[in-house]
């Protein structure tokens, strides 16, 4: 025992655990190891520049068990920080490194505050040390967020705050730097997301003359919060699972295939658009105190800075991104852009993107005419190739979905002309462009263009610019009050003739067009086609049977004539069910905003009644106004910021050279059996197949198999044909 306990003083790990376990007992030693700390501290203070592993060890000791004498080792923390602060440039990078981990050690038991070790640690950022720089940096982050984890030290919390913000307008790079990447860290940690942390480095960041310092504040405006949630496939609001249902019991058509398809995908795109809806509600560009002098000065920095082309696509991304989210008037903005709107131009896309982005519904027609003037004169021309052609269309989509007004009707009936143009990537980009103000503006559009009209284009209004289309009443609104109708009248119902059943059921399928599931859409419009298919057929019957009775007629006029009459009555009595039945169809548009208006003031709708506007406003979109067919294409959503890929997207033919083919050949046998000869032996060691035991054989006992697989020519059956006649021709 006492020889262990001589041992203790040079083996500091087992002392230290002893140490923790009880501390009153080995008080001696402790004591003893202070004092080694003293001398040894006294000895680097002669030649700082040496790694001192003595020194060393002795810190990392005394900094585990300070907790265990907290009055002895008062004055320990501050030691090392005055080494750290006195020979911080001059010291070497393993026993600089080593005491800031004895420092970290300290802070994590709560023995030095918060402040003085951020104090400390930026004023060694300037060491040339990358790897203490990394490490101090995790340090940071960790610790200010081990500091909010439960609750948040507002007072704190202010004065770190404003002391990184003092160190974001140094003129000392790392320290910039390093300030710049904590504020983004901790922002994107969601513990420093507000005002402050934001406007920040929007006025110091994105202004500093240090070029890192900027793009770092750049790139922070331009990146996401929220990554894009996963599609759903699974549709709460509108569920096409029982129109899928309700089509399993009619008859399988390609109308009824087609309908079930766009009525999922336009479930389906709500359901999106509502889940990406709040993505960037709370983004860093939602924050910014004043976007309008921000996005000002920013323009004016760029049009004078002498930095990268890359630097400055970054801050026109940033302004056309204020300018679309604010809605902002920066009207130089624009001519800036069409200068650079060239095809040979590098990055021409991300440009064309820029200009996108920056449009909205309050820019003036005027305003914006150059970028498309500049995109229609040197994208949109036949001496371009065909993917500059589709790109520049792309982008004159892109631009009128969020500013319908930016074209003039002349000019988007000329570009609308290359619908029919022999590349495809050209007709595609052309009639996406159709199908944006088919939704938009139809009347822009040339009559023939406009396709189909459906009860939601027919109650479209065309807005001039700054017009704002207010509704004192909740769109469709007006399902709630008629299926309240057509259940008292069902209620109301008498018993009738056979006929009369009849009628009823013609003007019940006809008056379902208010009902609030999809399933009953759909078959209430799969009911009219077939109506309007049997009414065509009943003409040509009548055409027919008219024909069969003049006939008759002139035979026998006096015996038909019961008969006929008894025909013509059934044809008028089934053509005047189906006037009714179409006449009862739809009501017009003054008449359904009353009815929604007295359903909003007289009652207070659920989430149920909510539920039956949206599948009526969606019957709308796919529902014509003659006839009940889908007119409805993929629509183009037009998210808050414009998506690269949508302007670059150009529709191809795929490749049917060698190699694309065999790639696909080969893809399609990946986990699939091979085809051919299949051996079914057990062991294959131990027993033969008949086809190697054949080849053993002779060829006496194989040679009737081998004859028959022979193949004749066309002249050898000729001739075994005109034998077999001849021989049968001697028999008889």
């Amino acid at each position: 025992m006492v020889r262990h306990n001589n041992q203790l003083p040079n083996n500091l790990t087992q002392l230290q655990n002893l140490i923790k376990r009880d501390p009153d007992s080995y008080k001696d030693e402790f004591r003893q190891q202070l004092a080694h700390f003293e001398t040894a501290l006294e000895i680097f203070n002669l030649n700082p520049t040496q790694y001192d592993k003595k020194l060393d060890e002795q810190a990392m000791f005394l900094a585990q068990v300070t907790q265990c004498y907290q009055k002895e080792m008062k004055n320990f923390p501050q030691k090392i920080v005055d080494i750290l602060k006195t020979h911080n440039t001059t010291m070497h990078n393993n026993m600089r490194l080593s005491l800031c981990k004895c420092l970290i050690l300290i802070r994590n038991k709560n023995f030095i505050s918060a402040f003085d070790l951020l104090e400390l640690f930026f004023s060694l950022i300037k060491c040339q040390d990358k790897h203490l720089r990394e490490y101090l940096k995790t340090h940071i982050i960790t610790d200010i967020k081990n500091m909010n984890m439960k609750h948040k030290d507002m007072k704190l919390n202010s004065t770190l705050q404003n002391f990184i913000f003092s160190m974001l307008r140094e003129t000392n790079t790392k320290t910039a730097k390093l300030a710049i990447d904590i504020l983004i860290e901790l922002y994107h940690k969601n513990i420093w997301n507000d005002h402050k942390t934001v406007n920040i480095i929007a006025d110091v960041g994105c202004f500093s003359k240090v070029t890192k310092v900027m793009v770092a504040s750049l790139k922070f405006f331009l990146s996401r919060d929220e990554e894009d949630k996963p599609d759903s496939d699974s549709d709460d609001e509108v569920d096409p699972r029982e129109t899928m249902i309700a089509n399993k019991f009619n008859k399988k058509t390609r109308k009824r295939d087609k309908m079930l398809d766009k009525v999922k995908k336009i479930a389906k795109k709500n359901k999106r658009k509502k889940e990406k809806a709040p993505i960037f509600n709370f983004s860093a560009l939602h924050l910014i105190n004043n976007p309008q002098g921000f996005a000002e000065k920013l323009f004016k920095q760029m049009e004078s800075s002498n930095e990268r082309f890359e630097v400055k696509l970054m801050t026109l991304d940033v302004v056309s991104r204020l300018i679309g989210l604010h809605n902002l008037f920066l009207f130089n903005y624009y001519p800036f852009i069409a200068r650079l709107l060239m095809p040979h131009q590098r990055e021409v896309t991300r440009i064309l993107q820029f200009a996108a982005q920056a449009s909205h519904e309050l820019v003036p027609p005027e305003v914006i005419e150059p970028i498309m003037k500049a995109i229609a004169n040197n994208f949109i021309t036949e001496r371009n190739s065909t993917d500059v052609m589709a790109v520049g269309l792309n982008a004159v989509r892109e631009i009128c979905a969020r500013c319908p007004l930016a074209i003039g009707e002349d000019l988007l009936r000329d570009l609308v002309q290359y619908k029919l143009y022999k590349e495809k990537s050209v007709m595609m980009a052309a009639r996406s462009l159709i199908q944006l103000y088919r939704q938009t503006m139809p009347s822009l559009l040339h009559k023939k263009d406009r396709g189909r009209p459906s009860e939601a284009s027919i109650e479209l209004k065309t807005k001039k610019y700054g017009e704002v289309d207010t509704k004192d009443y909740i769109p469709g609104s007006e399902v709630l009050l008629e299926k309240e109708e057509i259940k008292e009248k069902k209620g109301k119902k008498k018993p009738k003739s056979k006929n009369d059943d009849s009628e009823d059921e013609w003007i019940d399928v006809a008056s379902s067009d208010s009902e609030i599931n999809i399933s009953t859409d759909s078959e209430n419009e799969n009911t009219e086609d077939e109506a309007e298919e049997i009414e065509e057929e009943g003409k040509e019957e009548e055409s027919e049977s008219e024909l069969e009775d003049e006939d008759e007629e002139q035979q026998n006029e006096t015996y038909n004539k019961e008969e006929n009459d008894n025909r013509t009555n059934e044809s008028i009595k089934s053509r005047k069910v189906l006037k009714v039945k179409r006449g009862s169809s739809k009501p017009n548009i003054e008449e359904k905003i009353k009815v929604a208006r007295d359903a909003a003031m007289d009652k207070i709708f659920t989430d149920e009644d909510f539920k039956r506007i949206e599948a009526a406003q969606l019957k709308k979109s796919i529902s014509g106004v003659k006839r009940n067919r889908s007119v409805i294409e993929e629509e183009n959503e037009s998210t808050e910021l414009v998506q690269l890929s949508a302007i670059e997207n150009i529709h191809k033919k795929r490749k049917h050279d060698k190699s694309a083919r065999l790639e696909t050949v080969l893809k399609g046998r990946e986990e699939r059996d091979k085809y051919g000869y299949k051996d079914r032996r057990k062991n294959a060691n131990c027993s033969k197949t008949n086809r190697e035991k054949k080849k053993t054989k002779s060829y006496q006992m194989v040679k009737h198999k081998a004859r028959g697989k022979i193949k004749r020519s066309f002249k050898e059956k000729q001739i075994a044909f005109r034998n077999y006649l001849i021989k049968q021709k001697k028999m008889r």
